[in-house]
């Protein structure tokens, strides 16, 4: 039986490059791209289910945990919401920069370097977040199932990811890495990127309901991205543990 889902080589992949977290024009400039639409979807989505009427603070009382949370790019945001957010990564330096930012800007996040087998709780979360981590993961069976763990009943989780398709081997890998330059080198493996059924059969497997799939596209010309149908490379899911 497997008991760990830390795969060592992608920890030290992103550990090289956790200073550049917070550059909007850094590595992680994709991600800052992303951003404004990951949370606007989450948000929205968090909102509709537990039918949740706070204008200021919309997420209030809501119990979060970001998993693989790197330097808080998505913590941050859900704290300012009005959520209580746990932000877990199983990098050290990622939970180090991430503790620095938030407490730069005086927001109250718990953060814990520990991957979510290891992670142990006496009061489960509302909504967990699984944003670009499944494909950097040992062993996504059980790293969803000890996530799964993690949330309460009714809880939501999200688990954004890579299809495996020609498509993304060509758009995320080729055209991001090597053309572009948006992402350094070697940031994706396609043999680990994950398709939408195989997602949903494990999850399912897991006491999980899937509510809505969408794609999450780039517009090239636009440079900008927004939530459509197609999923043939980057895809978001939400699903409802029964």
């Amino acid at each position: 039986m497997k008991n760990n889902t830390i795969n060592k080589k992608e920890i030290e992949k992103f550990s090289k490059i956790a200073e550049e977290w917070w550059n909007p024009e850094g590595k992680f400039k994709p991600l800052h791209k992303f951003n404004p639409i990951r949370i606007s979807y989450i948000k929205e989505n968090i909102i509709e289910t537990f039918k949740l009427v706070n204008k200021e603070t919309p997420l209030k009382n809501i119990k979060i945990l970001d998993v693989g949370c790197g330097g808080g790019l998505l913590s941050e945001p859900m704290c300012r919401l009005g959520a209580t957010v746990t932000g877990i990564d199983a990098s050290d330096k990622n939970i180090k920069i991430a503790k620095l930012h938030s407490k730069k800007n005086n927001l109250k996040i718990n953060y814990y370097c520990s991957s979510p087998e290891k992670f142990k709780v006496k009061d489960k979360f509302d909504v967990i977040l699984n944003m670009e981590i499944v494909e950097h993961v040992e062993d996504v069976n059980f790293f969803l199932k000890s996530c799964a763990n993690l949330l309460k009943k009714n809880g939501i989780m999200f688990v954004a990811t890579l299809n495996k398709t020609l498509k993304s081997y060509v758009f995320a890998i080729i055209g991001a890495e090597y053309i572009m330059r948006w992402l350094p080198i070697g940031t994706h493996e396609w043999d680990k990127f994950v398709k939408p059924d195989e997602l949903i059969s494990i999850l399912e497997k897991n006491n999980f309901k899937l509510d809505k799939i969408n794609g999450m596209n780039f517009n090239v010309f636009k440079n900008d991205w927004n939530v459509g149908r197609d999923k043939s490379v980057n895809y978001i899911a939400k699903f409802i543990k029964n």
